[in-house]
Order: structure tokens, then sequence, then C-alpha cells
């Protein structure tokens, strides 16, 4: 059996990624607008409701347009925009958030796909907070470096344009600290208050890693490093894309500095805790890295959508 899938949105950055992960399965078949009818709503509505499954790579005020286009039971809409994330009634498409999720996106037909800097800030504190190691009330920090190819299409074309000097150096963003990630980062870790949250984007095009630094006397009395690191093992154990990387992780440690591309061209996220060998400090940080178009994006979408269909998870991936 093939299933019929959409891409609305399809020449955007990410819906361009998600066709080349498409054209690798002979068992989907591929609806494609023509490119004179993209803008029309009749035709849109068609493929939507042709669909078994349809992406929305769409900005958001239009990816809810979208959404309010589909009147078949039967399509699973799954929504690349921050539209849906916090909204009731979608499930968040992160089958690793909880050992429950995939049954949730599995029953769903609307699946919301996490944001890129979201994804790798829950996946360190949803644990923590489920453990009871961090309360849900602590004032977080966090902060994400991330290749320009996060901007679109034209902060791509900026980048690689070479004519701005500016754009040699990283370059912190979203400082009136309304980042449009942070709904979805406080509503899927459990915690009550909102992280400053300081973005940076870099002169490379893709790989993403993102830094929250804990002070262990504001956590349970008696949490230490290798509780943090049991915690992240537990919890994702047995998981294909999670890979939690061993304490103070040697090579890193040995070589000085962090390669925040090195989960790029995959859709796994790789997580660390690092901390001073001496416990009287009584500080960590953890650090989680992924591939911003992969499993920050487009990745994440497919791998939704395998839950979604009962396939292999890893599927095309």
């Amino acid at each position: 059996m093939k299933y019929r899938v959409f891409v609305d949105g399809q020449e955007g950055t990410t819906g361009l990624r998600i066709h080349e992960y498409l054209a690798q399965r002979d068992d989907i078949e591929v609806l494609r607008i023509e490119g004179d009818k993209r803008k029309d709503v009749g035709e849109r509505a068609r493929l939507l409701n042709a669909a078994d499954v349809a992406f929305l790579c769409l900005p958001d005020a239009a990816a809810k347009e979208a959404a309010a286009l589909v009147n078949n039971p039967k399509t699973c809409l799954i929504d690349a925009s921050t539209a849906h994330r916090t909204a009731p009634g979608w499930a968040f498409g992160l089958p690793e958030l909880s050992p429950e999720q995939r049954a949730h996106i599995r029953a769903a037909k609307r699946i919301s796909n996490p944001g890129c800097h979201a994804s790798c800030f829950i996946l360190l504190l949803r644990p923590l907070v489920d453990a009871g190691l961090v309360p849900r009330s602590l004032p977080t920090s966090a902060t994400s470096i991330t290749g320009y190819s996060g901007g679109g299409k034209r902060m791509i074309e900026q980048y690689q344009s070479g004519g701005d000097a500016r754009l040699a150096s990283p370059r912190p963003y979203a400082l009136k600290l309304q980042h449009k990630h942070l709904p979805e980062m406080v509503a899927h870790t459990g915690l009550s208050v909102p992280p400053v949250f300081i973005p940076i984007v870099g002169n490379f095009y893709k790989g993403l890693a993102v830094t929250v630094p804990l002070h262990l006397a504001q956590l349970r009395p008696g949490t230490t490093p290798e509780r943090i690191q049991a915690a992240f093992e537990q919890r994702y154990a047995g998981e294909p894309f999670v890979r939690v990387m061993p304490l103070r992780d040697a090579t890193t440690l040995e070589e000085g500095f962090f390669d925040v591309q090195a989960c790029n061209d995959t859709n796994h996220v790789d997580i660390f805790v690092f901390a001073n060998d001496d416990p009287a400090q009584g500080q960590a940080v953890l650090i989680a890295r992924l591939d911003n178009l992969g499993k920050g994006a487009s990745g994440a979408a497919i791998q939704a959508m395998n839950v979604h269909l009962g396939m292999p998870e890893g599927l095309g991936l």
C-alpha cells in the first residue's frame, strides 16, 4: 500500500528537505501542486483532503488557514510552523517526550512539529523535571548556537552572498526575550517559568546546540552530575535517535571545543552532561545538539509521520 502525501509549502527550506526524504521511499505517493496553482486555495484544499498525510511548511497564519481547509477526517496534518505547538487537540510531534507520546502521535490526526531550539531544551529538561531533580519553578537559562539555514531562504541568501562583513561573527538575537519557541519550551518541559533564552546564529550552514547551565544547590538535595546522567540514561534507553554521551565526554574534553555540527545529516540528538570533578563546585552544564534541518525540522516531521502510520520509525531517515 502506498500512502499519499502532500507538502503545502513545498518550495521552502523545510518543504524541500521533506521532499528529499520522501523521494527515497517507494511506499509514498507524493501529491504535487503545479507552480501556477500554489496560491489557488481550491487546488490546495483538494490536495490537502486527498492526502493521507499533509505537511504544512508555511508561516503561522498560513498554516492555520491551511488547517481550516481540511475536512477529510482521514487526513493527518503535520504542521512545521509554530502555530499549533501548544494548541489543544494537537499532539506534539516529539516521540521521545515521554513514554506515552508515541501513542498520542499514533492516534492523532493533528500533529505539531517541534521547534529546533525547543527540541533540545525539552529533551534536556523534561527528564529531570519528571525525575524530580529539577523543580518546576526553577528559573533556567539557555543559550543556543545555530547555523544560518534555520532562518530560511532569505537568511541563507544573505549569508551565502558574502557581502556583509558583520555576518562573519556570531550574532545573538531575540533580545526582547520573546522568542517564538518559548511557549512550547515551557509547556512540554513541565516548567512553570520560561527560561531566559538567547539564540545565536553563526556563519555555518546547519547544526545546532543548546546549552543549559545548572547550579546543583538549586536542584533537589543530593542531586549530582552522576544522578543527572543516570536520569538521561534511564529515560532515553532504547531510543533510536537520542544518544546519551558519557558523563564529562572524554573526546570533547580532550579536544577542548564542542562540535556543534557533529549531528549534521542525521536524525540524532546527542545529550551531554559536563561538570567539574570537584563536587564542591556544585555546577553542571547540559548540552544537546542536532541538525536543525534534520531532527530539528524535516527529519522530525518524517519521524512523526512514520510513528503515526505505524511504520518503522527510522524508515527513510
